[in-house]
């Protein structure tokens, strides 16, 4: 007799379904989980931001701390040394929400009970690459004028038959390639991360409450879903680092002098 003849067999794998998760409504315009843990977030960040700035100290607290260390990180890291030290101050406010927002938003796929990373619905990166995509041409053009942001986008000294194939290659990495490789990014490492991680818990639940050598499976596959997890954190703030590293840096392509 097979040791596993009594397994139930109803187990379903997850599926894009998991990502959409109406609690008010339905179609369109429903209110989802997302959107709600997106809120969340902002509520959380202000009053996180509120009350460690609150009673600014010379000796910071550790809350104070925190988030000097936080707003170092994107000023200094990643502001300064891409954008330059001329013009990344105007900069560092944009830059330093785009971080924490996502860098929360991403936490949330691992801390109960949100168990849900609001990035892995593609509304919101497509709706921060487009701010990005705004952010830098309008800098660049009004640096340069319209015309001269537009005509520097084809290095000198070309050969004429290239002119015209290389500004329409840069156009197009430009207004289309930048802002969708950038949501696209940000999106599938949390759409992809989230699914195997409930796959693991799922699938090791699963296994577990079988019986039989499964009970054995599942119990290696819940120490694989504890792994994943550590392991999504680190890609969790490294995507929210990515995309601002990115942004500083369509930034300060837009707005340096020899653009």
């Amino acid at each position: 007799m097979s040791i596993v003849a009594a397994a139930p067999t109803d187990y379903t794998a997850p599926g894009v379904e998991e990502f959409w998760q109406p609690l008010i409504g339905d179609g369109a315009w429903a209110i989802t989980r997302p959107m709600f843990l997106m809120a969340l977030s902002v509520l959380a960040i202000s009053i996180w931001l509120l009350v460690t700035t609150r009673k600014k100290a010379l000796v910071p607290s550790k809350g104070q701390m925190g988030t000097e260390a936080v707003y170092g990180l994107v000023r200094n890291g990643v502001a300064k040394d891409l954008i330059g030290s001329h013009e990344f101050m105007r900069f560092v406010p944009l830059l330093f929400t785009m971080f924490v927002l996502i860098l929360v938003n991403n936490l949330f796929g691992v801390i109960p009970p949100m168990s849900y990373p609001t990035m892995s619905r593609i509304g919101f990166p497509i709706a921060l690459a487009l701010i990005v995509w705004i952010v830098f041409h309008v800098v660049g053009m009004k640096k340069h004028g319209f015309f001269g942001y537009w005509k520097s986008l084809v290095p000198s000294g070309l050969p004429k038959g290239m002119i015209v194939p290389i500004f329409i290659l840069e156009l197009i990495t430009d207004l289309f390639t930048r802002p969708v490789t950038l949501a696209l990014r940000l999106f599938g490492n949390m759409f992809a991360g989230h699914i195997l991680m409930v796959l693991f818990i799922t699938g090791g639940w699963y296994m577990l409450t079988s019986g039989g050598i499964l009970v054995v499976a599942g119990g290696v596959t819940w120490v694989f879903a504890f792994v994943m997890t550590l392991f999504e954190l680190l890609v969790e703030f490294l995507q929210a680092y990515v995309f601002t590293l990115l942004a500083a840096l369509y930034i300060a392509g837009a707005v340096a002098d020899e653009h």
